[in-house]
């Protein structure tokens, strides 16, 4: 599969804890954060993997294996979430996942962080 038949995946997670703060993180509004972010930066073929109500210290979301089954397989080129956090709440955890990225060359992209692993220099701290 060549690079730009791959798949932007756009992930979106809310715990039932974050429900609590309120709109700013729902998963209607990290959506449209997410396909602006895509559509401004020119990154097509884009899917949604989404886990409402889970909680990020809990790493078999049905949203999430099913995103890291298409990074395993070479169908995934980048996956844009909103925050580290919304990877998951576990340093070792989001970081191990971090690893399996880079070395299948999956581009990761974590807005409100600053954070973008096309570019080497950027952090790639899994929380601030």
């Amino acid at each position: 599969m060549r690079n730009f038949e791959k798949i932007t995946a756009l992930y979106e997670r809310l715990s039932r804890d974050d429900e609590l703060e309120g709109e700013s993180n729902s998963i209607v509004n990290q959506k449209k954060i997410l396909e602006e972010y895509a559509s401004k930066n020119n990154l097509t073929n884009i899917i949604h993997f989404t886990d409402d109500g889970i909680s990020g210290t809990q790493f078999d979301r049905p949203g999430f294996m099913e995103m890291m089954n298409g990074v395993n397989t070479g169908n995934i080129g980048c996956i844009i979430v909103k925050d580290m956090s919304r990877l998951g709440r576990d340093y070792l955890k989001v970081g191990q996942c971090m690893e399996i990225l880079r070395q299948k060359g999956v581009r990761l992209i974590a807005i409100n962080d600053n954070v973008d692993s096309f570019y080497r220099e950027d952090d790639f701290t899994p929380f601030r």
